[in-house]
């Protein structure tokens, strides 16, 4: 099941460039896997000095977890609005994400979820190289939907 870019910028906080994911190419209740096409691009808006360093490979995964909660809201749940509350053992395996051609493949696991949180493990590569690992908290505001 391919999600477009539309559709699924439509699940995220953000607008335009900042909507870095190109597409679902999987997901149910646990897991979501992505790809991105835009890490080599000039304009990507999260490069520093003509590069993309490799810590923004968290924000690619973010956005996946953002897009995952997204599209279980509309499969029934009650969306609402989450903020990442910590990253931890973020291992990097790679110093830019500008200078690799292949699409980005990010997958993001559910690990833990309860009514007010969920951990998610998170993992960024490249035609099989990995690029970074790590985990997620995301904390749900409390109160109605968003």
């Amino acid at each position: 099941m391919n999600i477009a870019k539309e559709q699924l910028c439509q699940l995220l906080p953000h607008t335009d460039a900042m909507c870095l994911l190109h597409e679902v190419t999987a997901w149910d209740a646990e897991r979501i896997a992505c790809r991105a096409i835009n890490h080599n691009d000039p304009a990507n808006p999260l490069r520093h000095n003509g590069q993309l360093p490799a810590h923004c490979a968290i924000e690619y995964a973010a956005q996946a977890m953002a897009v995952h909660g997204g599209l279980a809201a509309q499969s029934g749940a009650k969306p609402r609005i989450g903020f990442i509350g910590s990253v931890r053992d973020v291992r990097l395996f790679a110093e830019r994400l500008d200078d690799i051609p292949e699409a980005l493949e990010i997958e993001a696991v559910k690990q833990l979820a309860d009514a007010n949180h969920s951990l998610y493990e998170l993992r960024v590569c490249a035609a099989g190289r990995e690029l970074m690992t790590g985990r997620a908290a995301v904390f749900l505001q409390k109160g109605d939907a968003a």
